[in-house]
């Protein structure tokens, strides 16, 4: 049977290219978005619903399907306020994860950030970490989290700081070897497709560091 992905998060980087593999894909047929405002995508495959993703609860009654990929995340050059970042880092993923155990959906896949610990002094680790340890305290059957480094890619946005990061990440790379292969710096595209294969395959693991991210999404 062909299924139906739910993606938070389409206009971003990594939820953006998410999005086209999934088009791609020849076991969805339906694919529903969840943001703030239309992408405008025009495709058979794709049905778009537009609010507030900081009250997901009124979608409850459209947020059904096979599997929800989040791909919500901010910055703090962004959202500089942290009670507005912690409701966007935290709330929506958390509230999305409940609306997947309350309409029954099998499947829940979060990007999350390396670093995240719910006992870390530095709020922006402490929200992701624990943005984690209340999804996984929904119990969701196949739930996944990801922890990419240093996320790679084309963005519409110009941030110096990651253009300089990016610079420097592809320079170590190749000198990060064994166990630090998790720090590479890593491309979007890989983070995407690793989603939906993980999707597919339903690995025992279900947090994935960077690396354990790149085997995935490179196959």
């Amino acid at each position: 049977m062909k299924k139906t992905a739910i993606i938070l998060g389409a206009s971003g980087l990594t939820g953006n290219l998410l999005l086209h593999r999934l088009l791609d894909h020849p076991d969805y047929d339906s694919i529903k978005l969840f943001s703030r405002k239309l992408l405008g995508l025009n495709h058979p495959k794709v049905s778009e619903f537009i609010g507030d993703l900081l009250q997901l609860e009124e979608f409850a009654s459209d947020f059904k399907g096979d599997e929800v990929f989040c791909c919500i995340g901010t910055t703090a050059k962004q959202t500089p306020d942290r009670a507005l970042y912690r409701q966007i880092d935290f709330g929506i993923p958390v509230a999305a994860a409940q609306l997947c155990k309350k309409n029954h959906i099998p499947s829940f896949l979060v990007i999350s950030a390396m670093g995240a610990d719910a006992k870390s002094k530095i709020f922006y680790n402490r929200t992701k970490g624990e943005m984690e340890q209340s999804v996984l305290d929904v119990k969701i059957p196949h739930t996944y989290i990801l922890r990419p480094s240093l996320i790679g890619g084309n963005r519409q946005e110009s941030r110096l700081g990651e253009r300089l990061g990016t610079i420097f990440a592809k320079l170590i790379n190749p000198l990060l070897l064994g166990s630090l292969r998790k720090y590479r710096m890593i491309e979007a595209a890989t983070i995407a497709y690793a989603m939906v294969e993980v999707a597919q395959e339903k690995p025992q693991e279900t947090i994935l560091l960077s690396d354990k991210i790149a085997s995935w999404g490179n196959k």
